[in-house]
């Protein structure tokens, strides 16, 4: 790795940096497989792991939503975590589609709980959520697990999720990190204070100039920063440079609509 500017491969938008990584299938409590990736350092141990949730499915959102994409692209080599990616119920990408239907965040219950149970499985380390949108709802509802450290929040729309679960979260007092951006269509800044001001460990932090979808290099690096500034203290901002090999892929799946 590397910070000077003046060395290195420059990280881009379609950079993917070295780790080892693996198809997974998931498996619910209620009998579907799920399909999912796997990224883990290439050459160490992870620290910490991110189980990431997608955006809403019926709106375009699946697991190679970009900001998911570049986290598995970029963190194992970057902060030395493994990323988990995967489709819940009824979701299609490249990678396959998941069994099952959309149930709008009720039968999800099983999806996290198959995502909790394959990072035990593997003894992914200090375990963090990460939910996007819709992933926000499905980790504000069904997410309050003891095994996990704490959970990152990208624009919560807070629709599915009640005062009731914010009031769980409160109780179970781990880490809740919540970005909001300035722009956002559903939920902005001052308003998220307002509602998460019932969480007392929640951390509200809203972003200048960032809209719902994080679209655009500097919004993803922003979220990337603060996801690794929260669960691995010390290692950010990450470097905007890599000294290594490095791989360029084009965009096979568009980003969440």
């Amino acid at each position: 790795m590397n910070d000077d500017a003046a060395t290195g491969h420059q990280i881009r938008s379609m950079t993917v940096l070295p780790a080892r990584r693996e198809d997974v299938d998931l498996h619910t409590a209620d009998g579907l497989t799920l399909v999912g990736e796997l990224a883990l350092p290439a050459d160490v141990d992870p620290v910490a792991s991110l189980l990431t949730f997608h955006p809403l499915p019926t709106h375009g959102g699946y697991m190679d939503s970009h900001v998911y994409r570049k986290a598995a692209w970029r963190l194992p080599a970057l902060a030395d975590l493994a990323v988990l990616r995967f489709n819940t119920r009824g979701t299609t990408s490249p990678r396959g589609t998941s069994e099952g239907d959309f149930d709008g965040g009720d039968a999800e219950r099983y999806d996290v709980a198959a995502a909790l149970e394959l990072a035990e499985f593997r003894e992914l380390p200090h375990p963090w959520l990460v939910g996007w949108s819709f992933g926000t709802e499905l980790v504000l509802k069904h997410g309050a697990d003891p095994s996990i450290e704490g959970a990152v929040l990208l624009s919560p729309p807070l629709h599915r999720a009640t005062d009731a679960d914010l009031d769980r979260w409160a109780d179970f007092g781990k880490p809740l990190v919540v970005l909001v951006p300035e722009h956002d269509d559903y939920l902005q800044p001052v308003e998220a204070r307002e509602r998460f001001a019932r969480v007392p460990q929640a951390e509200v932090i809203g972003v200048d100039g960032a809209k719902h979808l994080w679209v655009g290099e500097p919004a993803v690096r922003r979220v990337l920063d603060e996801i690794v500034q929260h669960v691995v203290p010390g290692h950010a901002p990450l470097p905007t440079h890599y000294d290594g090999d490095v791989e360029q892929v084009s965009d096979v799946a568009p980003a969440t609509r």
